[in-house]
């Protein structure tokens, strides 16, 4: 689901997003090259979006959204009833209790599967919110040049934007500044910039309350993000979700040289680097008491101080994606691991 996929082209996104009134901002911008500003809620309003400045005409008002995290952030704008639909696997958790469980009831779930090319079609989609391996996929055709074609836009998830000369990798700032930036610039597009301003004030508040808890640097607990995998482990690197969680929860991550959102190592590497503990994603068809038998079981981890002094801690995949959750999920993870003792 999330392996790295082709690169997206400017002129692809250009194309995609004419299904909303969007095109590719040209005289639109003042003398320093920067979008011009606008009274708020506005249009045209000009964003950028993965490297590329788009200027929208009038807001979307048939979105559909692929997969939790997505989803939540249309939820946490108050936006569902821009919205067409949601695909959404039903691996992903339980839905009571969370703010936007009334908002889930008002917009019809179109699969429980990943989201196709049909799905958009049938909902009269005129934007499509999705990420690279979170929807779009050139190995399934649902790409934003795709639906461009059928004069559907796009909005890609930042946390999925590629970079590097050759696409395969995913990532191009921080994780949580990826959640802040998708809210900022949807809150243009959409003409709801002070509730995505108070959100993101709320969010950093949280994940600075978390963060002013944490154990000092040299007592941090260092930690490894299992996802999933047998032959290899399935992690996350510095541009996915669980690395500022890991890190502002108190945490050293010990993936945080891979300048990659979610990719794959080699267990000798997470032997060599010894995580104090291991965070287990939980979704998917292999549950997480599966995955913790599994790392308990393997040999090679056995001397790895969070197998050996059992300190496997789990979260569910959708704090751990770009998601509206993930500042609460720093607020839980921090308080676990405060009662972790080291050996440092």
């Amino acid at each position: 689901m999330r392996r790295p996929t082709a690169p997206l082209t400017v002129l692809a996104l250009a194309l995609a997003l004419t299904g909303c009134g969007a095109k590719v901002a040209d005289d639109r911008n003042d003398a320093s090259g920067r979008p011009s500003s606008r009274p708020s809620g506005h249009y045209p309003v000009t964003v950028e979006n993965c490297g590329t400045r788009t200027t929208y005409d009038k807001a979307p008002r048939r979105v559909v959204t692929n997969d939790v995290g997505i989803t939540e952030i249309m939820f946490a704008l108050g936006l569902e009833d821009r919205m067409a639909g949601y695909a959404m696997p039903d691996d992903k958790g339980d839905l009571d209790g969370l703010p936007w469980k009334a908002a889930y009831g008002k917009v019809p779930r179109l699969s429980e599967k990943a989201l196709t090319k049909e799905m958009v079609l049938d909902a009269r989609a005129d934007l499509v919110f999705a990420g690279w391996n979170y929807g779009f996929g050139e190995d399934t055709g649902l790409t934003p040049a795709a639906l461009g074609r059928l004069g559907i836009g796009s909005y890609v998830l930042t946390e999925s934007c590629h970079h590097g000369a050759d696409g395969t990798v995913r990532g191009v700032m921080p994780p949580l500044e990826a959640l802040y930036t998708d809210l900022t610039t949807l809150g243009k597009i959409f003409g709801v910039e002070d509730r995505a301003a108070a959100l993101v004030k709320k969010y950093r508040r949280q994940v600075a309350d978390a963060a002013a808890q944490a154990p000092a640097p040299a007592r941090r607990p260092s930690v490894f993000l299992y996802d999933d995998g047998r032959d290899k482990p399935l992690t996350a690197g510095a541009y996915a979700g669980p690395h500022d969680i890991i890190t502002k929860a108190g945490g050293d991550h010990v993936m945080k040289d891979l300048k990659d959102s979610w990719t794959t190592v080699g267990w000798e590497t997470v032997v060599a680097r010894k995580p104090d503990v291991i965070v287990i994603n939980n979704y998917g068809d292999t549950s997480a008491a599966q995955k913790k038998a599994f790392l308990e079981s393997y040999a090679p981890l056995a001397d790895v101080p969070a197998v050996k002094h059992h300190r496997i801690y789990v979260m569910d995949y959708a704090e751990l994606v770009e998601s509206p959750r993930n500042p609460a999920a720093i607020g839980d993870l921090a308080r676990y691991l405060r009662g972790v003792r080291t050996d440092r």
